[in-house]
This record gives C-alpha cells, structure tokens and sequence, in this order.
C-alpha cells in the first residue's frame, strides 16, 4: 500500500509541475501581448529612438521571445524574480513587503470561514429537509449570486457610511491598538468569509449527504448507531477528501477575490501591487505576482489530491 501512495503522489506531483510550466507559458505570452511598447511608456513620449532601442536591449526586448522565456524561467527557477522596471528595486524586495500582509489577510480569512463553513455545512447534511437546512441553501445561493465587489461596496455603506462603525479604507499601517486593528481587517475579512464560505457549505453539505447514503453508513444506523456516532465515525472520516478538496477549492477563490478586495479597501497586499503593476507595464513584477499565485493555487489543490488519496478507504485496503 506504501508504494501505491508514493506512486500516485508522485503521479500528483508531477501533474502539478506539468501544470506550473504551462502556467508559466500563459502568463509569458499574455504579459507579452499587453499594448503598449514596455521601453517607450517608461520613457515618456519625449524619449529619442536611441534610447528607446537602448532601454529595449537593456531589458533584453530585443531578442525573440523564445529566448526571453527560457531566460525568464531560469532566473525564476534559481529564485531571481528580476529587477522592478518602474521602481528599479528587486522584484523580491517589492513582493516580500506586501506578501506578508495579503498572507495574513488569507489566513485571518481562513480561520473564521472554514470553521464556520464546515459547522454549518455538516449540520445542513445532518438536518436536511428541515427549515434549517433550507434556510442556509437560501443563504448559499444567494451569496454565491452576488460577486464580491458587490459585497464590499454593500460592506462599506453600511458598516461605514450608514453606521460608522468601521473605517472605508483598510489603513494597516496606522493601527496603534488591537481594537484599530479588528476595524482594519474587519470589512476585508468580512467581504472574503462571505464569498468563500457560501461554495465551502454547499459542497461540504453535499459530501456528507452523499456520504450519508452510502450502504455502510445506513447499516451503521440499522444496527443502532446513534446519529452522532454515525456521523462523526462513519461519515465524516469517508467525506474527508471530499471536504477537504472543497475547503481548498474555497481558499483559492481568495486568490481571485482578494484582487478586487485589496482595490476596493485599499489594502496594501500583492494583489494591489499586481494591479499597480499593471498599469505601468511593469513585467517582471506583474509576471511574479501572477506565478505566486499560481503556485499557491497549485500546492492547495494538490494538497487537497493528497490528502484524498490517503484518507480514500479503497486505496487503503488495496
């Protein structure tokens, strides 16, 4: 059994290296076709053609970009993420001051939503068809119809213009006390729990059903099993991959989410950083943003495989 599980680890493994290097291609091209001349814009529309043509050399522009790929994927491979064009700072540098503050955005949003998600999901399947199970279907789908901007432009009118209570714009660097830090993060944490858990509760709820009605758990419940005992010693261990991929598929939605809500609060994170970027053709820092995206997206989804091959009952008795 040990060796079927390396294999097929290995077998994950190697899946998400394949999917990194065709990663890697896309984000290459699409930051290669943006308009726009990347020599020119830094320059300015005063820029002589010797010093355009001698930026682009510079920034090795001119060579095809086969080459320029291969000498991209190299330096990230050895871990140089360039030099910032628009700043003329180490994209590392650049990236390591705000990859801090989106992680402990990710992880704040984390340890309220799955909780709360898996809580809520797991009692939804244990009292389905009941007005508390109907109850957080509504709540579910009615979240997941609104897009996450909506949910923070609502978060701000409400909770700061109607009520006060909390400041419009996350301003992390200015907190002096814990209370100025909870009103910080309050409305960014908030908008986030609400677009991840609302997916998280409905794909918990439907693996523990589906568990629920498996052949051993009914006979579990023919020989007199309690509820409590059949779920938390039949159901719940066989819906753990299940679960657990939909927790990590829930988490990597915070990769797409948190573009939009560190723009709509002014948060001081990568994503805001990857937006700035953006706007000023800024290559090799928007070509690393998007990698370390990626990369997070990937080890989540592969630690979700993994975990599922191990917790899956068949490959164990195999």
């Amino acid at each position: 059994m040990n060796s079927l599980i390396l294999r097929l680890v290995a077998a994950r493994v190697g899946v998400a290296l394949v999917t990194l290097l065709i990663v890697a291609v896309t984000i290459f091209c699409a930051t290669a076709l943006l308009p726009g001349d990347v020599a020119e814009i830094l320059l300015g529309q005063a820029a002589t053609p010797e010093a355009v043509a001698g930026l682009r050399t510079a920034m090795h522009l001119d060579q095809p970009a086969v080459a320029r790929f291969f000498l991209w994927l190299g330096n990230i491979a050895t871990g140089d993420l360039g030099v910032s064009y628009v700043n003329n700072i180490p994209v590392a540098d650049l990236i390591g001051s705000r990859l801090g503050n989106s992680l402990k955005l990710a992880g704040i949003t984390a340890v309220i939503s799955v909780p709360v998600a898996l809580s809520l999901g797991i009692t939804a399947a244990i009292l389905r068809g009941t007005v508390y199970d109907r109850a957080i279907s509504f709540m579910t789908i009615g979240i997941i119809s609104i897009p996450e901007f909506l949910v923070a432009t609502l978060a701000v009118l409400i909770f700061a213009v109607y009520l006060g209570w909390l400041p419009a714009l996350s301003m992390t660097a200015d907190v002096a006390s814990f209370a100025g830090l909870l009103k910080a993060y309050a409305m960014p944490v908030i908008t986030l729990s609400f677009v991840i858990s609302a997916q998280m509760i409905r794909m918990t709820r439907a693996a523990v059903i589906e568990t629920l009605n498996t052949p051993y758990v009914e006979m579990a419940l023919l020989k007199g099993a309690s509820r409590r005992r059949m779920v938390l010693h039949h159901a719940l261990p066989n819906a753990l991959g299940p679960i657990v991929n939909a927790v990590a598929l829930s988490l990597s939605y915070l990769l797409g989410g948190v573009i939009i809500v560190e723009t709509i609060f002014n948060y001081p994170g990568i994503a805001k950083l990857m937006l700035d970027a953006v706007s000023t053709r800024d290559l090799p820092l928007i070509q690393s943003c998007a990698m370390i995206f990626c990369v997070a997206y990937l080890i989540l989804i592969t630690i979700a495989d993994l975990v599922a091959i191990v917790s899956n009952p068949r490959l164990r008795r195999s």
